[in-house]
């Protein structure tokens, strides 16, 4: 069934406009009666079309719940920069997994080093694939994709969560079952770019609160380590 994403909804009063209804209208050549969702705060609003004139559909809410597919706990990503092939490879697998936010971190390894503003510039595009993943995965939510931040500023963001887990291939660390917070509903995933993490980064997660696991002797690729980490965590929290 087709979905789609709003901010905000009025129960009694459900429409779509602009791009969306243009979608329904001229790409899907959707009718009245036919079924759709519509997804907002992670509620699923299963309607049927009422009528579709210009640019507004009209639908009627035929029934509301909980989107299925939203895990009961809330993962960001801090993802540390990597090409942007690999990121937007990143944020779609993450987000078919569940994940709620991603955070692209400038750390001292990343090959590529965008600055502030020509990171920027590719937010737009980078949101659309979140969105495009979300819409293809069932998701209630479309998960954020923030500006790119400092690994200092990314610390900081570790510490208002539940728990943090990191993963540094260099020195090994705990099973990945006893790195999840007992209760934790608010959980951060820290992964490298291409060329890892130094040991003061580590060591500076660690100090912020951060778990360090170990996912063996393999060394994995920084587009293959965040996609391994969160089907681990989804598994290990009953969200898979």
């Amino acid at each position: 069934m087709p979905r789609f994403f709003v901010e905000n909804i009025d129960e009694n009063d459900i429409t779509l406009s602009g791009s969306d209804a243009r979608h329904i209208g001229f790409s899907l050549r959707m009718k009245p009666g036919e079924p759709l969702t519509v997804c907002c705060d992670g509620i699923d609003y299963n309607c049927v079309i009422r009528s579709i004139t210009g640019e507004q559909v009209f639908l009627d809410l035929a029934e509301k719940q909980r989107c299925a597919a939203e895990p009961d706990i809330e993962v960001t990503l801090f993802q540390a920069v990597p090409k942007l092939d690999k990121l937007e490879y990143i944020i779609q697998k993450s987000v078919e997994l569940g994940a709620a936010r991603i955070v692209p971190v400038l750390t001292r390894r990343c090959i590529s080093r965008p600055d502030e503003k020509d990171f920027a510039k590719k937010l737009p595009r980078l949101q659309k694939k979140a969105a495009e993943a979300a819409k293809q995965s069932g998701r209630g939510v479309v998960p954020e994709v923030t500006p790119m931040v400092s690994y200092k500023r990314a610390l900081e963001m570790m510490r208002e969560l539940d728990g943090n887990i990191l993963l540094y291939e260099e020195k090994g660390g705990v099973p990945f079952g006893e790195a999840v917070p007992e209760g934790g509903k608010r959980i951060g995933l820290i992964i490298g770019s291409e060329g890892g993490f130094d040991r003061e980064e580590a060591q500076a997660a660690v100090d912020a609160g951060a778990v360090q696991v170990w996912l063996g002797k393999r060394i994995l690729r920084c587009e293959t380590a965040p996609i391994t980490a969160l089907s681990i965590l989804m598994f290990l929290t009953n969200n898979m």
